[in-house]
Formats: structure tokens, C-alpha cells, sequence
């Protein structure tokens, strides 16, 4: 039987800004300063007066006038999350970084006679609060719904197992909102039926289910309610990917910028890939809106690679298939997936190659920026260019 578990750090951001300034611990703050107007996280003293991640700075001041509003600093946010994944490596081979601020764990070989996934996940909580001065709650379950949904149940700072046996006892008492996949506009949908609770859901028919909301969703609503995700598998390391994105400080809509920045993803991606001595076949490039939609493309490569300049080169046409008119962009993610050891694959050189050798410069890049610290060498497009937070 397989053992999950969801990591998710209790109001990260705001937590990061707390361990740095305690005096912030009992006021009621959130991330976001002024940059586009967004909370991006808020302590829960805030939460208490209905600040919530998303919302307008200009709403949370209605809400909470005596709170404090404190400028993101996407670095330090990065640093922490990167000491989290590490020690979550220490705990199991099989972890899956969901965001900045969650991951899933493969535990179904890890737990034993004498290590209960439940120790395992306290053990956790222990080294991320001992060693990053944050709290995270972590949920144990079947499989990833179960393990995300008691992961919530669990917060803040708190962990929640729920066995094979009791998921359905779990899951139905619960409002349908809370089911993971059930936004505010499908929340509607369903109270129009009579659904209310995800028990209600669970006894809803299918076919009003496709009725009400198209046949994939209703068929997939269908099966989350009684805790079934499909079974997706984990990864198998033929199946795994590199990737990294970046969101941007301030929403970025000239095409110039975009491409800077699709270049800066795919030089961290690249050179993840040459550190890991990987390379990959199928690049994958996503885009978050202004308007807080998203859309991804993909594109199979004729021969696995690590280079900068193909994983760019992939991207690029990606971005010209995807967006046909100017576009105001907030994130973008590259991912290359298919990869194989570098060492055990042959790649033909075409009569058109540059003669420039662009493999060596790379890998000349990747050890002076080992040797004296990040982006010490970056390309002059890139300099001065205002950072994200990256991933």
C-alpha cells in the first residue's frame, strides 16, 4: 500500500519575514509591499481579520488597517525553500518540489516496524523549524489528494495521517470547496445540484455531474470525492525532469523583456542538466498571465541535449506558438523531460553546426559560477535585469 506525504510550509513568505524580523510574529502582516498590489501571503494574525493570499494590499488595508505590509525579498524565500528540499532529500529518494512552498514524499519504501510515517513526518517538522526557523504542517495519506487535503486539516503547524480506512470518513463530512480541484465558480455549480459537502458529491450521478460541468471535470469530480486521484505514478527516473521558473517582481510586456527572461530560466535549467550530467529530449514551457491564467506548450527535440542555447532555442518557438499578440506575463517555467545520462548518449553533429563551441563555453560558465557564486558570469543581456523569485 503506498505512503504519501504533502510538506506545506504554514504562511511561507510571511513566515520567512517573521524568522528575520520576530517583533512581526504577534502583528498582523503580509508579503507584498506595493509590488502589483498583491498580497502574496499573510501571518495568521492577519488571516484573522480575512487577509488572504491573492487579495488587493489596498483590500487587506480595509480589512486590517493596523497591519503591516512588508516588501517580498524573493531570494531569501528561495534559500529557504532550497534547505527544505534539501533535508526532505535526507527523508526519501522520491520527492516532488509541488511549489516554493510544498512538496510530496514518496514514503512506501521508507516506513518500516520501527519508522511509522507519522514519526517520519513529525521528524520532519522538527529539522525544517530546528534548521530554517519556519513551521510547516505535513498530511499522510494514500495518495497525494488524501496526503494535500490532511495536510490542510493539519494546519498550522500540525500533522494529520489518515489510513486507507479512513478516507471516506474524512473527505465526505467536509464542504465541497475544500475538495482540491473545486474553485469558487464549480463551487456554485454544485450547490445549484445540491452539493454541499463532498459526501453530497460522492452520491451526485455522473452523468448530472457531465452535465453540470463537461465530462472530463465531472468524471474527475466524481472520483476525487470518494479519494481517488488515479494512481498517477511517481517518477521513474526515465521520466523525470529538470525545470526552473521565475515570477517576476513587476509584470513584464514587452517582448524583449520576456525573451531576456526566457533566457535566464532556460540558462538555470541547462545548467541543472550539466550539473546532474543529464540531458533531455522534450522541452516544456509555461506561462502565468497578469490575469492569473496560465498555459504550457511542448516541443520533442530531434536529439537529447543540455545546451543553453537548444533549450532557448525551444523555448523561444514555443512562446511564438503560444502567444500570437503582446501579452502581459507575470511567470515563466521551462522544463526539459526525457532525459538520459549524458555519458551514455551520441550526439551526431550536423553539417550546420557553429563552429563556435558553445559546449565548453557552457561548461566554462557553469565552473566559474561554482568557483565564486551565481550569475558571478552571465550573459550581458541579463545584467542589471531586476530578478524574480526563481525556483
Amino acid at each position: 500500500m503506498a505512503v504519501l506525504m504533502h510538506v506545506d510550509m504554514d504562511a511561507f513568505y510571511a513566515a520567512v519575514e517573521m524568522r528575520r524580523r520576530p517583533e512581526l510574529v504577534r502583528t498582523p502582516m503580509w508579503v507584498g509591499g506595493q509590488i502589483r498590489g498583491v498580497v502574496l501571503s499573510a501571518n495568521y494574525p492577519a488571516r484573522s481579520y480575512g487577509v488572504r493570499g491573492g487579495m488587493s494590499v489596498a483590500q487587506a488595508r480595509r480589512l486590517c488597517p493596523q497591519g503591516v505590509g512588508v516588501r517580498p525579498d524573493f531570494a531569501s524565500y528561495s534559500e529557504v525553500s532550497g534547505g527544505v528540499a534539501a533535508i526532505l532529500a535526507t527523508v526519501s529518494a522520491k520527492v516532488e518540489m509541488a511549489s516554493i512552498d510544498e512538496a510530496y514524499l514518496d514514503l512506501t519504501d521508507v516506513v518500516g516496524a520501527q519508522d511509522q510515517a507519522a514519526d517520519i513526518g513529525q521528524r520532519v517538522r522538527a529539522m525544517i523549524c530546528d534548521e530554517q526557523g519556519i513551521t510547516a504542517s505535513v498530511g499522510i495519506g494514500p495518495n497525494r489528494l488524501v496526503a494535500k487535503m490532511a495536510s490542510v486539516a493539519a494546519k498550522p503547524d500540525g500533522l494529520v495521517e489518515i489510513a486507507p480506512t479512513e478516507v471516506v470518513s474524512f473527505l465526505h463530512p467536509l464542504p465541497v470547496e475544500r475538495l482540491v480541484g473545486v474553485g469558487d465558480s464549480t463551487a456554485a455549480r454544485l450547490r445549484r445540484l445540491g452539493v454541499v459537502t463532498i459526501g453530497d458529491l460522492a452520491q451526485c450521478s455522473r452523468s448530472a455531474l457531465r452535465q453540470a460541468l463537461g465530462r472530463q471535470s465531472g468524471e474527475l469530480l466524481a472520483e476525487l470525492a470518494w479519494g481517488r486521484d488515479g494512481g498517477r505514478r511517481w517518477s521513474r527516473p526515465g521520466e523525470r525532469g529538470v525545470g526552473a521558473q521565475v515570477t517576476f517582481a513587476s509584470d513584464v510586456g514587452d517582448l524583449g523583456g520576456v525573451r531576456a527572461e526566457i533566457l535566464r530560466v532556460s540558462d538555470k535549467v541547462a545548467a541543472r542538466m550539466r550539473a546532474a550530467g543529464v540531458v533531455g529530449r522534450t522541452v516544456t514551457l509555461s506561462l502565468g498571465f497578469a490575469d492569473f491564467t496560465a498555459r504550457s506548450g511542448s516541443l520533442a527535440l530531434s536529439s537529447p541535449t543540455d545546451s543553453s542555447v537548444e533549450v532557448y532555442a525551444a523555448a523561444l518557438r514555443l512562446h511564438s506558438r503560444m502567444v500570437g499578440k503582446p501579452v502581459i506575463l507575470r511567470r515563466v517555467g521551462v522544463r526539459v523531460t526525457e532525459l538520459s545520462q549524458r555519458a551514455r548518449v551520441w550526439r551526431q553533429p550536423t553539417l550546420d553546426e557553429s563552429e563556435v563551441d558553445w559546449d565548453a563555453a557552457e561548461l566554462a560558465v557553469d565552473k566559474l559560477n561554482k568557483a565564486f557564486g551565481p550569475r558571478s558570469v552571465q550573459r550581458a543581456v541579463l545584467a542589471g535585469r531586476k530578478r524574480g523569485l526563481s525556483i
